[in-house]
């Protein structure tokens, strides 16, 4: 058997192009992935860590939708990239707002879920929800 690898996010995207545009600008830098599988135009699209392994990805609704039926594709998702520290979190921000994110709740301490957590939200080109956040 081989080994086994994490589970990942995959979003369910109705605006496949502009969200990949969003995500292959941000993640990389915010996260180290690196663009695995896809490209613009395929409606599916992968991200993978620095040691292969599948983090994050995207594909088009309407092509889940003809896999598994409309009924069965579900509605909303989150995406939560950690960064490194105060300063990060507000680069970060800035990143995806040139990347074509809008901000839902700038940066700020959230203590009530981590003494120390910080944390931005912004949805993506799709409307999906993206947390930034430091602790």
């Amino acid at each position: 058997m081989a080994p086994l690898e994490p589970p990942y996010t995959r979003l369910l995207v109705e605006r496949y192009e502009p969200t990949f545009r969003f995500y292959a600008a941000v993640l990389p830098k915010l996260s180290g992935c690196s663009l695995a599988r896809g490209t613009e135009g395929t409606g599916y699209a992968s991200w993978d860590d620095c040691e292969g392994r599948t983090t994050f990805a995207l594909f088009s609704r309407a092509a889940m939708a003809a896999a598994v039926g409309e009924e069965n594709v579900p509605v909303g998702a989150s995406v939560v990239i950690h960064v490194d520290g105060p300063e990060a979190l507000d680069a970060g921000v800035e990143l995806c707002t040139s990347a074509g994110a809008t901000v839902v709740a700038p940066a700020q301490d959230r203590p009530q879920w981590g003494p120390t957590m910080r944390a931005a939200h912004l949805h993506d080109p799709d409307g999906n929800l993206v947390e930034l956040q430091t602790y």
